[in-house]
């Protein structure tokens, strides 16, 4: 068995499932879901009308150039995935149908049940791999067919798990703001960290006005704080990638060493309260934002369309002054000087060194 494994080449480790597959599937997220969204807000925003019109009709649904691109989010993960498992052609492209099968039937916990099922779709793929005088044939539906089936076994479990996560977050919203800050912050900001979607939670729990306030705090929190803290290792282009695109970027270093986690964690667990208690921050654009944090600005230009539909309806006198000024320091300024602060004593204490960073 390890002389097949080894020509196979299946390694069943930590460091090729949870460091490589995971890893690349972030990045194949980015190149994906995330590229689409900031490509929709950009769209709306600067009112483009080729980012905003409809390219394409499938299924009843209308496509913009971002919703073909966020639509692809489950087969670009697993594909990713299986080039982070070094599997042959035939398998490579395979994982099309296991990424789009385990997204779709994951929901909330897509991404998560997308990195399982890729996993154990692949290996099976790369094991019958040329092992026949059809391997056209049977490479294909051995790999589709452990995908799909599994995906219909385990992903809706796996979409359940992730939305109890977003029902501790319900949890929190009922209690006083000071804690339901901290909580909700440091919640939904891991959760972006994460393989599981903080977006598609927020969205599904309709989480909107201070509890969303919080949810940004935390999102921005991640994203600027893994981007600030990593510079040195990342440059501009880490810098940009994180902090414009993904801080699940870093969850294969986070799996080497979970301490590069604890600032920009101590730094949402800070700006939550800050949020809902000082600046009063909510979030009344659309629900999906309050998970996004600074991934394409959508978070806070969802707090700001909030503050413009506030003012439409008559419930918000006007923007104030103190609102920008809440809205900057919360998602961009405090992260990023708090995560540096708290980064530089991690370090210090030796829990995190030159390399742990890199992505």
């Amino acid at each position: 068995m390890k002389a097949f494994l080894k020509r196979k080449n299946i390694v069943i480790s930590l460091k090729r499932y949870g460091i490589d597959a995971l890893g690349a599937m972030a990045q194949g997220l980015f190149c994906s879901l995330l590229i689409g969204t900031i490509i929709n807000t950009f769209g709306a925003q600067l009112h483009i009308p080729f980012l905003t019109k409809t390219v394409a009709t499938i299924g009843g649904v209308d496509y913009t150039v971002g919703g073909m691109a966020s639509a692809m989010s489950g087969p670009a993960m697993a594909i990713a995935i299986g080039y982070a498992l070094q599997c042959p052609p035939l398998v490579l492209f395979s994982m099309t149908t296991v990424g789009f099968a385990a997204n779709a039937l994951g929901g909330a916990g897509g991404p998560l049940a997308v990195l399982f099922v890729a996993i154990i779709a692949a290996e099976f793929g790369k094991a019958v791999s040329k092992e026949t005088k059809i391997d056209i044939l049977v490479t294909p539906l051995v790999t589709i067919g452990v995908g799909v089936l599994l995906s219909w076994l385990i992903a809706p479990a796996l979409g359940k798990a992730a939305m109890a996560v977003g029902n501790v977050i319900k949890w929190a919203t009922e209690l006083q703001p000071f804690l339901m800050g901290i909580l909700v912050s440091v919640i939904v900001g891991v959760a972006l960290t994460l393989p599981i979607s903080s977006a598609a939670i927020c969205a599904a729990l309709l989480l909107t006005g201070l509890a969303g306030g919080a949810a940004v705090a935390g999102c921005c929190a991640q994203m600027v704080g893994f981007a600030v803290i990593s510079f040195k290792e990342n440059k501009v282009g880490g810098l940009v990638s994180q902090g414009l695109g993904t801080s699940m970027l870093q969850m294969g270093n986070i799996v080497k060493n979970p301490r590069i986690w604890i600032a920009p964690t101590l730094a949402s667990a800070i700006t939550g309260p800050i949020a809902t208690c000082v600046f009063k921050m909510e979030m009344n654009g659309a629900p999906i934002s309050s998970g996004m944090g600074t991934c394409g600005l959508v978070g806070p230009l969802g707090v700001y369309t909030g503050w413009v539909n506030d003012v439409a309806a008559g419930t918000k006198a006007a923007i104030t002054g103190f609102d920008w000024l809440g809205l900057v320091l919360i998602c961009l300024v405090l992260p990023a000087v708090l995560s540096l602060i708290i980064h530089f004593f991690v370090r210090k204490a030796g829990w995190v060194k030159d390399g742990d960073l890199k992505i």
